[in-house]
């Protein structure tokens, strides 16, 4: 059976991903659709920030934003301005962490699915004295909720996953910021080899059960007559 500490590990580790999954649903899909639509030159650039965690090791990330959150850091300075305090250590300082080391997995997804929209379906509705906004609302988002639904999962999923931004920003506080993945890892350090398998199981399962429901929603293409 799991111990108490390992189902409290696993709440933390669901809270983190689903608040993190709503963030970037907020804040990467202006992003995405900003890259599928642009032309500018800057398109390259900002596609390669965005994408930097999928090559970045985790500590290296990690340990700039530990810097960047600091009590001597510009993110640290403002938030002790503002009274809330240091951020490192803190829970949502695993959560600005973590949306930036998942951010790659919600803005691609994203940015496939509104490209392959096109330009028609917009002039159609534009023709039809639809605003932008409404354009994007109404026509956009609809036909990319495959990619919407693929980008959720996908993000969600990886921040369950992740470990050494988490270590490196949040240590190791029970209750605060000890999520399954850091939870495992005390098991085996402390030679518990029978938890850690227990726990280690409970990933595995979550991490299939994700990959089959990816795999059994996405739609399949249309055979051409």
């Amino acid at each position: 059976m799991l111990t108490d500490s390992d189902l409290q590990a696993l709440w933390l580790t669901v809270r983190l991903a689903g608040i993190v999954t709503l963030i970037l649903l907020l804040v990467g899909t202006p992003i995405a659709w900003w890259l599928a639509r642009t032309k500018t030159w800057w398109k390259g650039p900002i596609g390669a920030v965005v994408a930097l965690p999928l090559v970045l090791p985790p500590s290296v990330l990690g340990f700039y934003l530990l810097l960047a959150m600091g009590p001597n850091g510009p993110v640290g300075q403002l938030t002790q301005a503002l009274g809330i305090g240091p951020l490192p250590f803190t829970f949502w300082g695993l959560v600005i962490a973590s949306v930036f080391y998942s951010l790659p997995f919600m803005v691609q997804p994203l940015q496939t699915a509104f490209e392959a929209v096109g330009d028609r379906p917009l002039e159609v509705a534009a023709t039809l004295r639809a605003s932008p906004l409404d354009a994007f609302f109404t026509v956009a988002v609809p036909l990319a909720a495959p990619g919407f639904l693929t980008a959720s999962i996908l993000t969600f999923a990886h921040t369950v996953g992740e470990f050494g931004v988490v270590l490196m920003i949040g240590g190791n506080l029970p209750g605060a910021t000890r999520v399954a993945s850091v939870q495992i890892y005390d098991h085996v350090e402390a030679l518990e080899y029978m938890q850690a398998h227990r726990l280690a199981a409970v990933m595995l399962l979550f991490s299939f059960l994700v990959l089959l429901a990816l795999y059994a929603w996405r739609p399949n293409p249309k055979k051409g007559g």
